[in-house]
């Protein structure tokens, strides 16, 4: 007769996850991480923009270029909190710089990982960690409500426990908020709490841990204008000065904003309307 201690343990040993198998990274320049399984998803092909067709960013661009290359090269590098106005170019920024390393001749890695995914975050950087490539860690559209615990799993990136982060992954993040947080739920509990700053500080503290901030702002008519003649130069789109003026201010105008997301919109609907593919 088995014993039942070895029963149970034969049981348990049924229902534990297999160990989590490396993907091939040589295979792909960029996976996104998914769950249940734990498992890296390659991309075949990343929706992106070129660096240079981002305009209205340069200090930004400037800043976060040097600090990726500094990690390329396995030299030190900060994380980065990537913030502001909506549709500015801050996923784009970090997509387009990955890919200029990457014609720089470094074979650096961009993994995406949502929000909602980072209570699994310490299982991938145990992946990462052991793989021999550089990593940058992707979170878009970064942020959290009043009774959001997933920012704790995030101090696993930018604090990185006893182990401490791997010196092979860096983390950039986008967002529309500074501090992560709406401003009215850090009022809230700064007037219902008997010590108002340690009941903030924890989840406020967190934009600190960034080494890097890089704010976006609502560009002008002229950086609008600009963006859009850029990818009209880039995509081969022939329009006369004076139309093209016209209708992209009459666009943005319906919109109700100007943003680099705006732009692109009227240039789709302009490289449409021409009979340009953008394939």
């Amino acid at each position: 007769m088995t014993d039942p201690m070895e029963r149970i343990a034969a049981a348990l040993e049924r229902l534990a996850p297999a160990p989590l198998e490396a993907p091939d990274f040589s295979g792909a320049e960029a996976f996104v991480w998914q769950t249940t399984p734990d498992r890296l998803e390659p991309i075949d092909k990343i929706s992106r923009i070129e660096l240079p067709l981002l305009l209205g960013v340069d200090r930004a661009r400037d800043t976060l270029l040097a600090n990726t290359r500094q990690f390329a090269k396995g030299l030190p590098a900060n994380n980065a909190l990537l913030w502001g106005a909506r549709g500015m170019g801050k996923s784009s920024l970090v997509k387009a710089v990955h890919e200029t390393l990457r014609d720089e001749g470094h074979d650096l890695k961009l993994v995406e990982l949502q929000r909602e995914d980072l209570p699994s975050v310490g299982r991938l950087l145990d992946l990462l960690r052991a793989a021999p490539y550089q990593f940058i860690l992707f979170c878009d559209d970064l942020s959290f409500g009043h009774d959001d615990q997933h920012y704790k799993s995030l101090k696993a990136v930018l604090d990185g426990g006893v182990a401490g982060r791997p010196d092979n992954v860096v983390l950039y993040a986008t967002s529309n908020r500074r501090h992560l947080m709406p401003r009215d739920m850090i009022e809230n509990e700064r007037s219902s709490a008997i010590n108002p700053a340690e009941a903030i500080d924890e989840k406020v503290s967190l934009s600190d841990r960034f080494g890097l901030w890089l704010g976006f702002h609502a560009c002008n008519q002229d950086d609008y204008l600009a963006m859009i003649r850029g990818y009209c130069g880039a995509y081969g789109v022939d329009v006369a000065e004076d139309e093209l003026r016209a209708e992209a201010i009459e666009w943005q105008a319906t919109r109700g904003s100007r943003s680099g997301r705006v732009a692109w919109q009227f240039f789709v609907d302009l490289a449409g309307r021409k009979g340009v593919s953008l394939t």
